[in-house]
């Protein structure tokens, strides 16, 4: 990741980190789900950043952020707070793609010179449903502005703004720096 843009994990730390206070601040506009897996992937963000390309803590990660994918939906069928839900499932998704994609190939002595923190510059099967997830989840968030109803309104609503935001620019230097 270091290759492209050298800052990209403190990055991505602060856009979690953002996304992580805004989702505290907004408090009960959040449900339980979604504050759980902001603040899951804030936490994966920090150790990604501290601890490198290392594969067993790729894989771990991987494995966490898999599990809050699929906690970050439950029980929310049905209401006003699903669509948001399942963006931020989606979201943690992608992040546990990326760390399964960096525990395969993190550190293989095998990894080419030419290939930037041994991820094989974006080729592979993991990295197209990477880039995939990117395109949905800012399309996403760029389309629900304009078409979406909005289920909150001022303090709250900037803040659920800001959180969104923060993710989907997470993800999209995510997917540049990769």
């Amino acid at each position: 990741m270091d290759d492209l843009v050298p800052a990209a994990p403190w990055l991505l730390v602060g856009a979690a980190v953002v996304a992580a206070v805004a989702s505290l601040i907004a408090g009960r506009a959040v449900p339980w789900q979604g504050r759980q897996a902001v603040l899951v992937m804030a936490v994966a963000m920090l150790v990604t950043a501290l601890a490198g390309d290392a594969p067993m803590v790729g894989l771990g990660l991987g494995v966490v952020l898999l599990l809050s994918a699929m906690l970050g939906t439950v029980g929310v069928r049905g209401t006003s707070a699903a669509g948001e839900c399942f963006r931020r499932a989606l979201i943690a998704l992608l992040l546990a793609v990326c760390a399964f994609e960096s525990a395969v190939t993190g550190e293989a002595p095998e990894a080419g010179a030419g290939t930037h923190g041994g991820h094989g510059g974006l080729s592979g099967l993991l990295s197209v449903l990477i880039v995939a997830g990117v395109i949905g989840v800012v399309l996403w968030t760029v389309v629900a502005d304009w078409f979406v109803e909005p289920v909150h309104h001022g303090r709250t609503a900037r803040l659920v703004a800001t959180e969104s935001w923060a993710l989907a620019a997470g993800v999209a230097l995510m997917c540049l720096a990769t």
